[in-house]
């Protein structure tokens, strides 16, 4: 089981955002920092915004910043916004999808699985990645050159 691009770069982007310090940051910046392309990135912010994680400005000083405080913001927010229910299989969520789901022991497995996912996730929250972030390199938001 993997995470998509979508949740993993939607989360690099949130903590580029978080550790930026609360500004409005143009998308071009970001892209580059993260080494996404443009296109990409816009579609990773419209979800964000529609949800209120992400406020967007317009215009020649525009971009984006964060909506609320980092600390207000858990993984399992953006992951499944971005992803999609973190179920590894459907049977976990929708017993009727399969006709063995009332005995089958694989499917307990598969819903324990769910849960540690989703305890990691909702036990993470944006300012814990910001904290964690501090004690590894690099922590800058500019791009790295290397000779």
């Amino acid at each position: 089981m993997r995470l998509s691009t979508k949740g993993r770069y939607g989360v690099r982007v949130l903590l580029d955002l978080a550790l930026r310090g609360g500004g409005t940051v143009p998308l071009k910046d970001i892209a580059r920092s993260q080494q996404i392309s443009l296109l990409y990135l816009e579609h990773l912010i419209a979800p964000l915004v529609a949800a209120g994680i992400v406020k967007s400005t317009r215009g020649p000083r525009g971009g984006v910043r964060l909506a609320r405080p980092p600390h207000e913001i858990r993984l399992s927010q953006v992951v499944e916004l971005l992803e999609g229910p973190m179920t590894p299989v459907e049977c976990v969520d929708d017993p009727r999808s399969c006709p063995r789901a009332n005995f089958c022991v694989t499917r307990d497995v598969w819903a324990e699985l769910k849960k540690a996912i989703k305890g990691v996730l909702e036990s993470k929250t944006l300012q814990d990645l910001v904290d964690m972030q501090k004690t590894k390199k690099p922590a800058s938001t500019e791009e790295m050159y290397y000779i």
